[in-house]
């Protein structure tokens, strides 16, 4: 054969080679990753369940979230908004989500729905002016949202609705001018809440009544410093009143309150004691209450003195209500507060039992002596209660007089007392005969006597020791104190024994086992004076 272009058969590519060229070809799509199981995003950092991608520039979310992230940090970018479909995927197992410092401006209704499993949610420092209606739905694990450092001007209703676990809520420099009283009323709202900080917003004026009906939790929470407040006689009645119940707030941040606890916004006290008389008691009505249902009480304000009319607001706190001096008349009319700020209680019920307290402007500023408690106890009905007494105590009666309502408190005090000191001392004498009358063991019948012989079948012995039990044994001077059954019915129609059985019969037996000594011998059933009277004084010397 000529020789070709080629000198040589041709080689083929051997399968093997051909096998591996195919798997390296196919190996991203037959081993490609779930979703659940990504790796970590690019230009992030993950650590476990951790992803955080602080300071990348992201403008938009571009990858998909892994499944097992539990918290996603993207703080630090450029993100501008939060539409409906802003995660691409579902993040079932993410619990917190850090979103400050970014330039956040809108947030669309449901942007969170499919982070349900939400407990923290950090939008602080960006650009919200508005929080609309529904913003937050789906978010029925959150417990925390911080809001601080935005532009926020205005709530709308039920921006905050469908968030029934949120506990903390931080509203801190932003720029409200109005307390936001719903988030502790109607249905829906956040009633678990404990902490709100409104410092360093616009607030002015603050619904005193309305907070001073809140839980004693929910007070404690609220933060107002950095607040331009217009500390009226009211307002201050309510900072003095949460410094007493020494609530962190006003202790931690009292030098940043513009209206301390007795000034105005220049600096000023307001006048708020100047138009009350001087009290007769430092401590007027100080103490506890009780009366009868259907009296009349009149409860004077603690530590206050009496204001002329026209003076400054008092508040009442009763169980289930809040009175002002303002609008004294209550929701049924049995409760009001008089002009001279004493709170009246007209044909008491059962359930007007509880703690009252007066909030009154006196003046006290954080750092000060506590002074004079503003809560005084009422009892009505048989209820343990101590009734007031001394001047000032205001109370008067009407058809059994508080005094009576007094007395008879008092008498049912000291029959108590003497009744529980009456059982412990019978309780003490019980427990010392049990310790110190131990029943002993009865020896058997030495002088043979059978179970139908003798004075009974059976004979239970009490030793001023317990060692006689044991031992059997007795000292010459114990008292013993013998029970003895008596026999059957044979028994009791036996005629009386020959006066020489007594010499050698049962009782001896019985007197051996009874008595200390053969000389001490008493009567016995054969005794002149008959059964009974020989028997009681032999067992009972």
């Amino acid at each position: 054969m000529p020789p070709g272009p080629f000198p040589g058969p041709v080689p083929r590519p051997v399968p093997g080679v051909v096998l591996l060229v195919l798997l390296l070809l196919l190996f991203p799509v037959w081993f490609r990753c779930p979703a659940g199981l990504a790796a970590c995003p690019h230009s992030c950092l993950c650590a476990s369940d951790i992803i955080s991608c602080s300071g990348s520039n992201l403008s938009r979310l571009p990858f998909e979230l892994p499944g097992y992230a539990t918290r996603l940090d993207l703080s630090h970018n450029q993100l501008d908004a939060l539409p409906l479909g802003w995660m691409a995927t579902p993040a079932g197992r993410l619990t917190t989500l850090v979103l400050s410092r970014n330039l956040i401006g809108r947030i669309e209704a449901a942007a969170f729905a499919r982070t349900p499993a939400l407990v923290r949610l950090d939008l602080s420092s960006n650009r919200l002016a508005v929080l609309e209606g529904s913003v937050f739905a789906g978010l029925d694990r959150l417990e925390v949202l911080l809001l601080f450092e935005n532009r926020i001007a205005r709530v709308d209703p039920g921006a905050f609705a469908g968030l029934p676990g949120l506990r903390r809520l931080y509203l801190s420099g932003n720029r409200l001018t109005a307390f936001p009283l719903e988030l502790y009323r109607g249905p829906g709202m956040p009633a678990r809440l404990i902490l709100l900080d409104l410092s360093f917003n616009r607030v002015t004026r603050v619904p005193v009544q309305s907070l001073l009906g809140l839980a004693p939790q929910q007070q404690g929470g609220i933060y107002l410093q950095g607040n331009p407040l217009v500390c009226d006689c009211a307002l201050s009645a309510l900072l003095e009143f949460w410094v007493w119940r020494k609530y962190r707030p006003l202790l931690d941040f009292s030098a940043e309150y513009s209206c301390a606890p007795g000034q105005d916004g220049r600096g000023h006290r307001p006048d708020c004691t100047g138009t009350l008389q001087e009290a007769q008691d430092p401590f007027p009505g100080e103490g506890a209450y009780q009366i009868e249902p259907g009296d009349r009480l009149k409860l004077p304000c603690p530590g206050l003195g009496v204001p002329v009319q026209g003076g400054p607001t008092v508040f009442w706190l009763a169980p289930g209500r809040v009175l002002s001096s303002s609008d004294p008349g209550g929701a049924d009319g049995r409760l009001r507060v008089l002009p001279n700020a004493t709170l009246e209680i007209r044909g008491a019920l059962v359930q007007d039992s509880g703690t009252y307290a007066c909030v009154a402007a006196r003046g006290r500023r954080p750092g000060e002596e506590e002074g004079v408690s503003p809560e005084v106890t009422v009892a009505v009905g048989s209820g343990p209660g101590v009734a007031g007494s001394g001047p000032g105590s205001g109370v008067a009666g009407s058809g059994s007089g508080s005094e009576e309502g007094g007395g008879r408190g008092n008498g049912e005090h000291f029959n108590t007392a003497f009744t529980t000191l009456a059982s412990c001392v019978v309780s003490i004498v019980l427990v010392l005969l049990y310790l110190y009358l131990t029943p002993c063991r009865c020896r058997g019948d030495r002088a043979g006597a059978g179970p139908g012989q003798g004075w009974g079948g059976r004979a239970t012995l009490l030793c001023s020791d317990p060692r006689e039990a044991e031992s059997g044994e007795g000292r010459p001077n114990g008292k013993r104190v013998a029970f003895l059954e008596p026999q059957g019915e044979e028994s009791k129609k036996s005629p009386p024994k020959d006066p020489s059985e007594c010499e050698q019969g049962p009782s001896e037996g019985i007197q051996d086992t009874l008595g200390p000594s053969e000389h001490d011998q008493g009567p016995s059933e054969c005794d002149p004076r008959g059964p009974s009277e020989g028997n009681q004084d032999t067992l009972w010397s």
